[in-house]
């Protein structure tokens, strides 16, 4: 049983809910934007090493995302902290991840050989390690905050500007520092200092900003008993809209990973101006608001479901035509900036409305179990991202190596350039399709069940 503030969400409490994506994407957005150059062109990493390294890492992420919200469930569950369940998890970690952020883009860089690999690769364990301890809780926290469908629509479109303010910082300063300072520890440590600087000013921000306004009354020693790590198995097997979120969660981070990944590759050795890919930067950024200005409008008469989908398969076509374009003819930057841009936008439509549909898939399975336990479901479909993510980042990097990339190459082969237009253009266009299959085959929370659901939690507060 839980105790819900009437009071409605003020401007405060939704910026501050934005800041918290904002201030974690100041430095995760380096991760997938970024962090393959850095490895290959900075710290001379082979591309098998490399993608092994990825694998492993990328392992251990998926044993820590669920195994930190299912902690984040039990600890509250049997202590009650008055401060909150989610909120002091993000005070404590954010100085951590601002430490260990800057460690991991400038500690490499003083070894070399195998010291530098074990540098390496202990800075990327304890950075994912202290994002995993601010990001779950920040994303639970928006199930704590909202009431109602129309205030977890308005975290959802606040977290997505902050996403995209989050985003934007990194990917307009890096290439401009790269462009200045070459791939140099320079630019790569000074652009990453900067990023945790002002995603820690963020991250506090949202912490002093946000508020937890559902409180849990249960006993604690009974509600503690009922809370199990092992919950989460059963999620998976009685609630479709949580398995359709894992699976969109891991074809679209797929998509957006392996595209950022080798974002830099296409623009320099493709399009041959690295300091463009800025400017398509920039341009993302108010095409992104274009779009969650328009969302909620576009939702009301289709149907959030249904957005998602044509919004997907718009990307699809868009994506698949380009590469087309691109294998017959010298595409101008400029057109190429803008058709990929717009095939991202629309296929973020799905990313930037998520947030409200696992708000959606907790408040379901609360329905089908009797038990709320946003952090071990947010955290399990943070594992389905990350399992995306290591697929994305491992292939990006396998077949940069398969379609003849040079690091050493002044000027790439023609079979190395037509690889990199198939993985940054066509690619993304065929993962993008997976995401709509879940959500029109998998996905089953109609009008019907969504009446139930209301006229079970109307029973529960009675």
């Amino acid at each position: 049983m839980s105790k819900k503030k009437t009071s409605g969400l003020t401007i405060k409490h939704k910026v501050g809910y934005g800041l918290g994506d904002a201030g974690g994407c100041m430095t995760f957005a380096l991760m997938t934007g970024m962090f393959t150059r850095y490895c290959m062109n900075v710290l001379q990493v082979d591309s098998r090493v490399l993608a092994g390294l990825l694998f492993v890492w990328n392992v251990w992420d998926a044993v820590n995302d669920p195994m930190m919200g299912a902690i984040m469930d039990k600890i509250y569950a049997k202590n009650h902290n008055k401060k909150g369940k989610f909120r002091p998890w993000i005070l404590r970690s954010t100085p951590m991840l601002a430490v260990t952020a800057i460690a991991l883009w400038t500690v490499p860089t003083f070894f070399s050989g195998v010291a530098m690999i074990a540098a390496l690769f202990i800075c990327k364990i304890l950075y994912e390690g202290c994002y995993t301890m601010f990001n779950i809780p920040m994303g639970s926290l928006l199930s704590a905050m909202a009431n109602t469908d129309e205030e977890r629509a308005g975290l959802s479109s606040a977290r997505g500007f902050g996403s995209i303010v989050g985003n934007l910082i990194p990917m307009v300063l890096f290439p401009l520092l790269l462009a200045q300072f070459g791939d140099s520890a320079t630019g790569f440590g000074l652009g990453a200092t900067v990023c945790a600087l002002l995603g820690g000013v963020m991250c506090f921000l949202h912490y002093y900003w946000t508020e937890e306004r559902n409180i849990t009354d249960a006993p604690k020693d009974d509600n503690a008993e009922k809370v199990k790590i092992t919950d989460i198995l059963n999620v998976v097997k009685v609630n479709r809209a949580f398995l359709a979120l894992c699976i969109h969660g891991i074809c679209i981070c797929v998509m957006q990973n392996a595209s950022s990944s080798l974002g830099t590759y296409m623009y320099k050795d493709v399009m041959g101006n690295i300091g463009m890919m800025s400017m398509a930067s920039t341009i993302a950024m108010p095409l992104s608001i274009v779009f969650l200005a328009i969302a909620p409008k576009v939702a009301k008469k289709l149907g959030l479901v249904k957005m998602i989908r044509h919004g997907l398969l718009l990307s699809c076509v868009m994506f698949v035509s380009l590469f087309a374009l691109h294998m017959v003819t010298n595409v101008n930057i400029w057109v190429h900036i803008i058709w990929s841009s717009l095939a991202s936008g629309f296929a973020s439509l799905s990313v930037l409305m998520q947030w409200g549909m696992v708000g959606e898939a907790i408040d379901y399975n609360e329905y089908l179990t009797g038990k709320r336990t946003e952090g071990s479901i947010y955290g399990s479909f943070n594992l389905a991202r990350r399992i995306g993510n290591t697929v994305g980042s491992s292939l990006a990097v396998l077949m940069l190596g398969w379609v003849g990339y040079d690091t050493a190459a002044a000027v790439q082969s023609a079979a190395a350039i037509t690889g990199i237009k198939a993985l940054c253009v066509l690619m993304p266009g065929i993962f993008v399709i997976g995401s709509w299959l879940a959500f029109t085959f998998v996905w089953n929370i109609t009008p019907e069940i969504r009446e139930k659901m209301a006229q079970s939690k109307g029973g529960q507060s009675a």
